[in-house]
């Protein structure tokens, strides 16, 4: 995998890589809340977007509410929206201390699995990642997203505590994933990006770095991911993770992104998903995937993607005619 990284960054034409999963739903003619739950419809879902679209990897479903479930979370389902998680489950030092670190295969998360199980054998012409989200997002859910920031500054052992048994838990599903014979996991931290940079560096990079410590290695790749709009300004300690590539959101210069990055470390982003994958125009899509690739197309490390996981009911001619434009592109530039 990590040979295939570096083939991806060397070529002179690079496929492009969007976290492109939920518009499954509308190839298999089914529902959202269908889709998460039947791991033969995950599967199939990813074979059928990675035969309609000529992508460097297949993505399983960025679906973050499913490791706050384990924990006890309750979710809102719906038939046309990803999950979301609903509530808090820890309220304070007493409760985060009682709070079980879960098993993996429990709630939905054995379903994921047995996903990636299947879709491996089903795709064999690129790479399959897993999907789980990262530590600090998964705390967030558990303490509440605003809560938890308040808690960063006024109850950081609390925060801390709860974050000690989100890792584990994180580090044992990419386990299984790899046992699973993924190739490697795009891990989002997206709540990381309402962060301070200083802050980022205490509660967030030093617990995504014991993260691929433990399970990144020459056949399994940890893909961060980033959609928040004060990356730029934390890409130092995002950097030091030492995850092998680093995905971010539209909500940011994508060029002032990779011009704190090292040029031998693959960057993706960052074409709008809402704005332009679920509500864009072919015209527009095309002209925003064109305008990205004149402005960072000139970085050997730049892989061009969607900015976060394209909404399940994005238009499929939006989709595309984003692959449309990236091959134009290519093919008008080598």
């Amino acid at each position: 995998m990590k040979k295939w990284l570096e083939e991806l960054r060397l070529s002179p034409v690079k496929k492009p890589l969007p976290i492109l999963s939920f518009p499954a739903v509308s190839l298999l003619g089914i529902s959202v809340k269908e889709l998460i739950s039947d791991s033969d419809r995950q599967a199939r879902g990813m074979q059928l977007i990675a035969e309609h679209t000529d992508s460097a990897a297949a993505v399983s479903l960025m679906d973050l509410s499913v490791e706050a479930e384990c924990f006890g979370s309750k979710i809102r389902v719906s038939d046309r929206e990803v999950p979301t998680v609903v509530g808090r489950i820890v309220n304070n030092e007493e409760e985060a201390q009682a709070l079980k670190i879960p098993e993996v295969g429990s709630a939905r998360s054995g379903l994921y699995v047995e996903t990636i199980e299947k879709a491996v054998k089903l795709i064999t012409d690129r790479p399959v990642f897993a999907g789980a989200i990262g530590p600090f997002s998964l705390a967030a859910r558990l303490l509440d997203v605003e809560e938890i920031m308040v808690d960063c500054y006024d109850e950081p052992d609390l925060v801390h505590t709860v974050m000690e048994k989100t890792t584990r838990f994180i580090i044992e599903y990419c386990k299984a994933y790899r046992q699973a014979g993924a190739d490697g996991v795009v891990l989002a931290e997206p709540v990381t990006g309402l962060l301070s940079p200083s802050l980022a560096e205490e509660f967030s990079s030093p617990y995504v770095k014991q993260i691929v410590d433990e399970v990144q290695d020459d056949r399994f790749l940890v893909i961060y991911h980033n959609c928040g709009d004060h990356t730029v300004d934390m890409a130092d300690s995002i950097l030091e993770t030492g995850a092998a590539a680093y995905h971010f959101g539209n909500a940011i210069d994508m060029k002032k992104m990779l011009e704190r990055v090292p040029a031998d470390t693959v960057v993706m982003g960052n074409v709008d998903p809402a704005g332009e994958f679920c509500n864009g125009t072919p015209e527009s899509i095309r002209r925003a995937t064109l305008d990205l690739l004149e402005k960072c197309g000139g970085y050997p490390n730049f892989v061009i993607s969607s900015g976060c996981d394209i909404p399940p009911l994005s238009k499929w001619e939006n989709i595309d005619d984003f692959f449309a434009a990236v091959k134009d592109y290519y093919e008008g530039n080598v």
